[in-house]
């Protein structure tokens, strides 16, 4: 008997090395995610109140698969699947779409840097903890407004980090009818770090579909500057943006955009596209414990066609550590629009159910909510 226990366990030994080979400092592949839930009240200066439990007020519910095969002399072959989902319903994140966050493969080298292809966040996305304390999530004014996530079909470039200075460039043709790049969407980035210093730059724009029966011109762009100062205790942040990314829909005067935050084209026949925003937040946050952080932030979002689009507001924030994984945090926020604007809150997914119509146009927003955030 402990014959046959024995050559089992040598067995299953051999077939757990075989199994975990490409596991050695060659090849590696990693499961993660994480499960974000909240609970959240909201009510609108027209009366209405809304009483919900919602996932994504931080980090959106995901689960993904990440990669890397060593190719030797500095190289590798990486690769990324991401999928969101709603954990308090169990749904995916969107319908018919297993990995609608990231699906990509890319060569990398230490000299030149990551040349990756397929879907994959925008660079502005990925620097979301530069821009607030809440990392441009709910809270966030900057969020409020919209911010252009991720597009499919993206050819992209990061550069390694030379002297503190990193560069990267997208491009993702479209592949519309119109042609090939006729709606195509552009990105440039740059990010500098100089001891407790960081500023950087991101530009996305998307151009209007040459074949549109009613042209406009202009393409849409969103141009984020922001800095952050890192003081030891905390971080204090300010971010700018003009943009004329925004636009109506049923729900509300501004809330949806035309360039879209997950991978819309621009059809060229949105008038909207001729009246730009300017967009200024400034934030910091203080790490009261090792374990306990708060923040706090300022925001302003000024239309320039003197139109009363704009709105104003900011938020207040703690967030607890349990563990390395585990965070526990705490959120108000304020939001008031102006006479014919409609912005509504927003976190790493959209609040569901959101105010609509008459109940966000022109009124003020307060909202508070309690939530874990758990990652693996």
């Amino acid at each position: 008997m402990k014959l046959k226990h024995s050559a089992a366990a040598a067995v299953l030994m051999c077939t757990c090395a075989g199994a975990f080979a490409q596991a050695s400092p060659t090849s590696s592949v990693t499961l993660y995610g994480s499960i974000d839930q909240y609970v959240n009240y909201m009510r609108s200066s027209s009366g209405a109140q809304i009483k919900s439990v919602n996932d994504g007020a931080y980090l959106r519910s995901r689960f993904g698969l990440k990669g890397t095969e060593d190719l030797g002399s500095g190289t590798a072959i990486k690769f990324q699947l991401e999928g969101a989902l709603s954990a308090d319903t169990g749904a995916s994140g969107t319908s018919g779409s297993l990995f609608d966050r990231q699906a990509w493969v890319g060569y990398a080298s230490v000299d030149y840097g990551d040349f990756r292809i397929g879907r994959q966040n925008t660079a502005i996305f990925f620097r979301g903890d530069y821009i607030d304390h809440g990392s441009r999530t709910l809270g966030s004014i900057v969020n409020n407004f919209g911010t252009p996530s991720r597009y499919s079909n993206d050819l992209a470039w990061i550069s390694p980090r030379w002297s503190g200075l990193q560069l990267e460039a997208h491009y993702a043709p479209g592949e519309s009818t119109a042609g090939v790049g006729a709606q195509a969407v552009y990105q440039l980035a740059a990010d500098y770090v100089n001891g407790p210093f960081r500023v950087g730059y991101a530009d996305i724009t998307g151009k209007p579909n040459k074949g549109a029966a009613i042209t406009v011109k202009k393409a849409i762009t969103y141009r984020n500057l922001y800095a952050n100062y890192d003081y030891g205790q905390g971080k204090v942040y300010l971010t700018v943006i003009r943009s004329n990314n925004s636009t109506a829909s049923a729900d509300g005067n501004n809330a949806t955009t035309i360039l879209g935050t997950v991978g819309s084209l621009v059809a060229g026949t949105n008038a909207d596209a001729n009246r730009f925003y300017n967009i200024v937040q400034l934030s910091a946050d203080y790490r009261v414990t090792p374990q306990l952080r708060v923040g706090a932030l300022y925001g302003k979002i000024v239309d320039t066609s003197n139109s009363d689009r704009g709105a104003k507001g900011g938020s207040i924030g703690a967030y607890y550590d349990l563990s390395k994984r585990t965070t526990l945090l705490a959120l108000y926020e304020t939001m008031s629009n102006e006479r014919n604007a409609g912005f509504r809150p927003s976190g790493s997914a959209g609040v569901s159910p959101n105010f609509t119509g008459n109940d966000v146009n022109g009124r003020r927003i307060q909202g508070i909510q309690a939530g874990i955030v758990h990652r693996f």
